[in-house]
């Protein structure tokens, strides 16, 4: 069931400054209410998934340019942004079933999908499950449960920073517990020691957008689901994907470790490794990265 009315909605960056028609929609999948930007006119459609804690609206400096030759799909997934929050259904799987289901309703049977961060989860467990309606897949700035070796727990701080918020975000509980009401403050950090240009990320917007009630519980799911995430994808990984593949990578982010697993999983990968720029690569350097599908030919 789908729907385009502002109706419920919390105030944020409006979606009409993008121009080319993009307008808000929701739907309902699999009984959880999705939110998501769509425009652009083209015949082919480049689905767009966002990490965390960011929402669709991480992919707004790139959705023009790429709306100019394709029909856009940027989501909120479940739990993120205007999407529904429900209390279960945070493993990629689940995430990817979801996204499959959307496209069935609105009616497209292939599509090229773009995954950032936990964008980047989804997107490979989207791709090697519905292999048939995904055509291309283009991945930046994530390991994957599952597939990636495990980061050592001790590093150096500079490194450790990255990763503080995996087990951080696991544990039950006390991250509601701690981050009530220092939602800013949480976010910020997370931006300022992630990000190379992190005048460049939208803080401000996520940080309303996860100042709602119930959205950093959500948030956190995404991380306590990874036990389960992780045994799904020893499964998927049986299997290599039979689509090309684009994999990049931050030098100021996580390097050759996205591209090194995606190499793991398909023997048709091109990689880019962006220089001088940190783990936000859609908004930190969106003009330096090839995240036009048609790179992929």
């Amino acid at each position: 069931m789908l729907s385009n009315g502002a109706e419920g909605l919390q105030p944020r960056a409006h979606d009409g400054n993008l121009g080319l028609g993009f307008k808000s929609q929701f739907a309902i999948v699999n009984g959880v209410k999705l939110h998501f930007v769509e425009g652009g006119e083209g015949q082919r459609t480049v689905v767009l998934i966002p990490g965390w804690p960011q929402t669709w609206y991480a992919w707004r400096k790139i959705m023009p340019d790429v709306a100019n030759t394709y029909h856009v799909v940027a989501l909120d997934i479940r739990g993120m942004g205007e999407s529904s929050r429900p209390e279960s259904g945070y493993d990629t799987e689940t995430l990817a079933n979801d996204i499959s289901a959307l496209m069935d309703q609105l009616g497209i049977s292939r599509y090229s999908v773009v995954g950032h961060d936990i964008g980047m989860w989804i997107a490979y467990s989207l791709a090697a499950k519905h292999g048939a309606q995904v055509d291309k897949l283009v991945v930046s700035e994530a390991f994957i449960p599952g597939i990636s070796p495990t980061p050592p727990m001790l590093q150096p701080p500079e490194k450790s920073a990255a990763l503080a918020q995996f087990m951080f975000n696991q544990l039950r509980d006390l991250p509601e517990f701690l981050v009530s009401g220092r939602e800013a403050s949480y976010l910020r950090w997370n931006v300022e020691h992630r990000a190379y240009w992190p005048d460049r990320v939208a803080v401000d917007e996520y940080i309303r957008a996860y100042s709602v009630p119930g959205a950093m519980r959500a948030g956190f799911e995404y991380y306590r689901a990874i036990p389960l995430t992780m045994h799904q994808n020893q499964e998927l990984k049986k299997r290599k994907l039979i689509m090309p593949v684009m994999a990049i990578g931050a030098a100021f982010g996580s390097g050759e470790t996205t591209v090194a697993t995606m190499k793991s999983v398909s023997d048709s990968v091109k990689s880019k490794i962006v220089a001088q720029c940190g783990h936000y690569i859609p908004e930190e350097c969106p003009e330096k990265i090839p995240y036009r599908t048609t790179k992929l030919r």
